[in-house]
């Protein structure tokens, strides 16, 4: 814990010198699940604080998280799963499927920006986000969306970024993310982004080590994976239009693709409609999911279980403050769906309400099963 206090007094340290801005949320989270006749609870507190400050071309950014838990706090997976796949785990292992969730605090960002001309350099636990996709994104292999709530924020990530500028509307970025032991197998990064009328191309090559697990036996397997990818975002005929796409390089297993496409329309009333194409063909192309289907999916291995999905989004303006929507998932490899109804409300200037259902329907060992469990949650964020 001292090395928190370390960098905040660092921090707050420069403010003889910059201004320091400090803000960030509370979130209170209540969450409720159905699952086999029994009603479940689980919530938590997230107390978020951000701080920056800038100093002529350097600037330096951090912020903390502080979360708490309550209710349901130890689960495991395999209560989740179809009977036939939970019968062929021996009953030994069943700890090994268990995860708990601990209160922790921890530095969620910690960076230094250094600006130059048309250059900049930075370094350290950072945002990282790539393609265009709302759903989710095939060149994106630092961050896993969840499909329920896909504009949650995300984790930051270890790099040394470096970002070039040489024209209007064009830059390079070249990324380096020293996560293993060695250069040779640690992430190396190079993008390249130019726009052309109304659209804005990306084109990402990205290197890495991909790591594999059985779960039936617990054993890793690791070998070097290339990406090549693609994104384009822009407009057509009124229409919202992206793509992405990757094409991926496995030095022992097969080479794997994986694609998004989509569009969204806003009427004048301002109802706003959303849909998008997802393929992988890393997943599934049956809906007999075994083990390592799930838990590759539950882990983050991979993105999706099946390999063919939909997913369509709808909301609309009640008011200047009151927001209402829902978006819905369908599975097109086994035909299961979860529906996802929403409402947004702005309650103080500085205070959000969120509130989520999602009902799954489908049969059991389907993508979206109803054994999964429907449930729901209330969100809160109060700004600072």
């Amino acid at each position: 814990m001292k090395w928190y206090y370390i960098i905040i007094l660092c921090v707050l340290g420069t403010y003889g010198f910059a201004q320091v801005e400090v803000y960030g949320y509370f979130e209170p989270q209540y969450a409720g699940i159905y699952l086999d006749t029994m009603y479940y609870q689980q919530s938590y507190t997230k107390l978020r604080v951000d701080m920056t400050t800038a100093v002529k071309h350097t600037e330096f950014g951090a912020d903390i998280i502080y979360l708490l838990y309550f209710g349901a706090r130890q689960w495991n997976i395999l209560d989740f799963l179809p009977q036939r796949i939970v019968s062929a785990v021996p009953p030994e292992l069943y700890p090994y499927y268990e995860f708990i969730l601990n209160d922790t605090v921890y530095l969620d960002n910690a960076y230094a920006r250094l600006s130059f001309g048309r250059f900049a350099v930075t370094a350290g636990k950072q945002q990282i986000s790539l393609g265009t996709g709302y759903f989710t994104n095939p060149i994106d292999v630092f961050n896993t969306k969840d499909a329920l709530d896909p504009t949650y924020e995300q984790p930051g990530h270890y790099a040394v970024r470096l970002d070039w500028y040489p024209g209007y509307r064009f830059n390079w970025t070249c990324l380096y993310s020293p996560v293993e032991y060695d250069w040779e197998n640690s992430g190396k990064l190079i993008r390249a982004k130019l726009g052309l009328g109304h659209f804005d191309v990306s084109a990402t090559g990205y290197q890495y080590q991909y790591r594999t697990t059985d779960f039936y036996t617990f054993s890793v397997t690791q070998q070097r994976r290339t990406l090549l990818g693609i994104d384009v975002v822009g407009e057509l005929l009124g229409l919202g239009v992206w793509g992405e796409g990757a094409y991926n390089v496995l030095d022992s297993d097969d080479d794997f693709c994986e694609f998004v496409i989509g569009g969204d329309y806003t009427f004048e009333s301002g109802l706003y409609t959303m849909i998008e194409y997802h393929h992988n063909s890393l997943g599934s192309p049956t809906d007999q999911y075994d083990l390592n289907d799930w838990m590759r999916f539950i882990t983050g291995e991979t993105k999706t279980i099946a390999q063919d999905q939909m997913y369509g989004r709808i909301q609309y303006p009640l008011t200047d403050l009151l927001l209402i929507g829902g978006s819905v998932l369908f599975c097109i490899t086994d035909q299961s769906a979860a529906f996802v109804p929403m409402v947004y409300y702005s309650l103080f200037e500085n205070v959000e309400l969120t509130g989520m259902l999602n009902v799954y329907v489908g049969e059991e060992g389907k993508n979206y099963s109803s054994q999964l469990g429907s449930g729901g949650f209330v969100r809160a964020n109060v700004y600072f």
